[in-house]
């Protein structure tokens, strides 16, 4: 940004990016907060000690160097989607981010169908440049605006997960500077306990510069459909809930069907994906398992681009595009051993229409996973969730300022009634959906696989170099 300054720890930063003061800034910068910083939950104010945005792994190990021996903490933005800020490193003002937007390197191996990608490129450009490297392609979320940094180092899951399994699945390995600044690439065959921290756990082991993922031929033939629920009585809205989990629930589905149900105040959505042709969807009769819909949808994509873009879409329109708002959000799976009990879905629907939301702007996600993501074992990644067979996100947003606390106690509710209630309750966050209130979210997050994890941690960044409220800890 052309600021100056005189502290020595700033003096290295500038030497580590060569001297090249466009590519760093500092809180003396006009419009810091709004051009550098770029908080993407308002709810949680940041004030960075320097925002980096190198330009090659050698400067983002200078970088680190320069953190480390100052006992600076630092965090690797991508996309910046943290539902917490963590990658401004929220709750730790006077840290270093670097911020990988610089990081848009594409290759693709035709022999080996590997792909190397850039960690700040963003998802829709993983799309496109995978799609122009020959039809390929990776499974990944639907927000376009999402870094892939991020979301392949947390889970990465999306409508191709049952078939594909997550992000981190398809990494083969991984460019990474560590807290002792040297750059390594871990794969399964060297570091392999660094990559196995990659995957779900990034974020507490190092920053990865660029990943080299194992790729997918694009589907073909794709039907996109969508079953609106107006029912304004509780009951029916519970009913046609209870419909869905038994649909999901079936241990032969076929993982070509993605659906996710999204609640807004009166509107009960069914929507998805089926990969596969018109003529197999029809066969699969879905509109007969909801006949209380009142209007049923059908786009049949022949164009992957086209499916992709149509997702992004329904992103932006269910909780707002990428726009820095204050909101807040929570998480819970749902495994096959803990199905929702009829009686605590009939609760949770009374809940939701006598309980007072304090905001105008909620929407609640139920999504199903299963399939692929789930014939991996729990401890092969740091990614703990193999189990889950659905996972409910609800979110909120107030747009005149934080979240009320009445906002907040709703949607800790609908957690609270679900562990409260039910006799095998769920347990445990996506990592990816960052809920800074939870009593121990190291436990939430990474269950089983988290002592695995404080060891690795020890072992490779023992002084806590790359830190946030909520990773790994060091003990």
């Amino acid at each position: 940004m052309g600021n100056t300054t005189s502290s020595a720890v700033e003096q290295c930063l500038v030497s580590a990016v060569g001297g090249d003061t466009s590519l760093l800034a500092f809180p003396n910068a006009p419009l810091y907060q709004a051009i550098d910083v770029m908080p993407y939950n308002l709810d949680h104010p940041v004030t960075p000690a320097a925002v980096t945005f190198p330009t090659s792994a050698e400067q983002v190990a200078a970088i680190v160097k320069c953190a480390a021996e100052a006992d600076i903490k630092v965090q690797a933005r991508s996309g910046g989607h943290s539902y917490a800020n963590y990658g401004m490193t929220r709750g730790v003002d006077g840290a270093i981010v670097v911020n990988l937007k610089n990081f848009q390197q594409f290759s693709y191996d035709p022999r080996t169908q590997y792909a190397t990608i850039g960690s700040g490129t963003l998802l829709a450009d993983v799309t496109k440049k995978l799609h122009d490297a020959g039809g390929r392609a990776m499974a990944h979320g639907t927000g376009p605006q999402i870094g892939i940094g991020g979301h392949a180092t947390i889970g990465g899951l999306g409508p191709t997960s049952r078939q594909w399994g997550s992000a981190l699945d398809h990494i083969e390995s991984a460019q990474v500077v560590l807290a002792n600044s040297s750059i390594i690439t871990a794969s399964s065959t060297e570091y392999p306990d660094i990559l196995y921290g990659i995957k779900g756990a990034g974020a507490s082991f190092g920053i990865v510069t660029e990943f080299t993922f194992h790729t997918e031929a694009e589907p073909g033939e794709a039907v996109q459909y969508q079953l609106v629920f107006n029912i304004d009585d509780t009951s029916s809205r519970a009913n046609t809930f209870k419909a869905w989990q038994n649909l999901i629930s079936d241990p032969d589905l076929t993982r070509k069907f993605a659906s996710n149900i999204i609640l807004t105040e009166g509107t009960l959505l069914i929507e998805g994906t089926y990969f596969g042709t018109k003529a197999e969807f029809d066969a699969f009769q879905l509109e007969t398992k909801f006949p209380s819909n009142q209007g049923y949808n059908v786009t049949v994509f022949n164009d992957w681009l086209g499916l992709v873009a149509d997702w992004a879409v329904d992103e932006l329109e269910a909780i707002g595009g990428g726009i820095p708002v204050h909101f807040y959000a929570k998480s819970l799976p749902f495994t096959y051993s803990t199905l929702i009990p009829d009686e605590v879905i009939d609760d949770f629907f009374k809940y939701l229409d006598t309980t007072d939301p304090g905001t105008l702007i909620w929407v609640i996600f139920f999504d199903l996973e299963g399939g692929k993501t789930s014939d991996i074992p729990v401890d092969a990644t740091a990614y703990f969730h193999r189990d889950a067979l659905f996972w409910i996100q609800t979110y909120a947003i107030n747009l005149l300022g934080p979240v009320s606390s009445t906002t907040n106690n709703f949607l800790n509710g609908i957690n609270d009634l679900f562990i409260s209630k039910m006799p095998n309750p769920p347990f445990g966050a996506y990592p990816g959906y960052v809920d800074p209130e939870l009593a121990n979210g190291q436990q939430e997050y990474w269950g089983s696989n988290l002592e695995r994890l404080i060891q690795i941690k020890a072992a490779v960044d023992p002084q806590d170099t790359f830190h946030n409220p909520q990773s790994v800890p060091v003990k």
